[in-house]
C-alpha cells in the first residue's frame, strides 16, 4: 500500500480593513471685533477649511478618508473663546460604510463655549450603510453666558438605491453642561435590523434629527419653530433657555424640508454655504 497523500490545512483569515485616523483642534479668539483663529492643529484624515464671509469664524471639517468604517478613529476639539462666534460644519454628508465583524468606527467630539461666545455645531447628515458600525460621543461645556446651537441628523440607508438596513449598529451619546452642571443628556442605540426597529418604534421613519438651542431667547422661539415642523416632529422647552427638537421623516430629502427652515429660524440667518450645494 502506498503512502497516504498529505493534505495541507489552510486557515482562511479576512484581512483587517485599512484604518483611518483623523484629529482636528481649533480655537477662536476675538480680535478687532472679529472672530479669528487662535490655534489650529490637524492630523491624518481630518482637515479644517475656513471659508471667508459670513458672521464669525466658520470652519468646514473635511474627512479625506471619504467616510467612516470599522476601526476608524476620528476626534475633534473646538473652543469658542470669549466673545467669539464659531460655526462648525462639514463639506458634505458623512458616510458610514460597511464594517467587518467586530470592528467599530469611533468619533469623539469635544466642544467648549466661553464667556459671551456662541458656537454653532451644524454638520450635515450622517448616512448609515448596510453592515455599518459606528459609535459617536459628544461632550459640550458651556459658560453661563454662552450660546450654543446643535444639530445631528441621521439617514438610515440609501433610500434612492432601495437600500434598507437589516444589519447595522449605531450608538450615539450627547452630554451638554453649563457651568459644570449637566443640562442635557441623550443617547441612541440602534443595532441589528434597524429598518424593523424603526417600523415598530417610529412609524418606519428613514431619517431623523436632533436639534438643541441653548440661548436666552430659546423660550420665545418655541411657538414659531413648532409652526415649521412636519406632523412627525416636535419641539419641547426643557428650560427657559433650552429648546430641543426631535425630527422624523421618511428619508433624507423629507428631513431637510423640515430641518432647514427650523435651523434658519433658530439661527436668525443663513446656513453655511456647504448646506446649499
Amino acid at each position: 500500500m502506498g503512502d497516504e497523500p498529505i493534505t495541507e490545512l489552510h486557515t482562511i483569515t479576512t484581512p483587517s480593513q485599512p484604518r483611518a485616523r483623523g484629529e482636528a483642534q481649533v480655537t477662536a479668539k476675538a480680535r478687532d471685533g472679529a472672530s479669528v483663529i487662535a490655534s489650529l492643529r490637524q492630523a491624518g484624515s481630518s482637515k479644517l477649511v475656513f471659508p471667508r464671509g459670513g458672521a464669525g469664524l466658520q470652519a468646514v471639517l473635511v474627512n479625506t478618508a471619504g467616510g467612516i468604517t470599522g476601526g476608524d478613529r476620528f476626534a475633534l476639539s473646538a473652543t469658542a473663546g470669549p466673545d467669539t462666534q464659531l460655526t462648525l460644519t462639514t463639506q458634505a454628508a458623512e458616510r458610514a460604510y460597511g464594517a467587518q465583524p467586530g470592528e467599530t468606527g469611533r468619533v469623539t467630539n469635544r466642544l467648549r463655549v466661553s464667556e459671551g461666545a456662541q458656537l454653532n455645531w451644524l454638520p450635515q447628515e450622517t448616512i448609515l450603510f448596510e453592515n455599518s458600525c459606528v459609535r459617536r460621543d459628544m461632550k459640550v461645556d458651556l459658560h453661563e453666558t454662552a450660546r450654543f446651537m446643535f444639530v445631528e441628523s441621521l439617514v438610515l440607508g440609501r433610500v434612492a438605491m432601495g437600500e434598507t438596513l437589516h444589519n447595522a449598529a449605531f450608538h450615539d451619546r450627547v452630554e451638554i453642561r453649563r457651568a459644570g452642571a449637566l443640562i442635557f443628556a441623550d443617547a441612541m442605540a440602534l443595532s441589528g435590523d434597524v429598518s424593523a426597529q424603526m417600523a415598530q418604534a417610529a412609524g418606519g421613519a428613514g431619517a431623523l434629527a436632533s436639534v438643541i438651542l441653548a440661548a436666552p431667547n430659546a423660550e420665545a422661539l418655541l411657538t414659531p419653530v413648532r409652526a415649521v415642523l412636519n406632523p412627525t416632529s416636535g419641539a419641547s422647552l426643557l428650560a427657559p433657555d433650552l429648546l430641543h427638537l426631535r425630527l422624523l421623516a421618511p428619508d433624507g430629502f423629507g428631513l431637510r424640508q423640515t430641518l432647514l427652515p427650523a435651523l434658519r429660524l433658530l439661527s436668525h440667518g443663513p446656513l453655511p454655504r456647504t448646506w446649499m450645494i
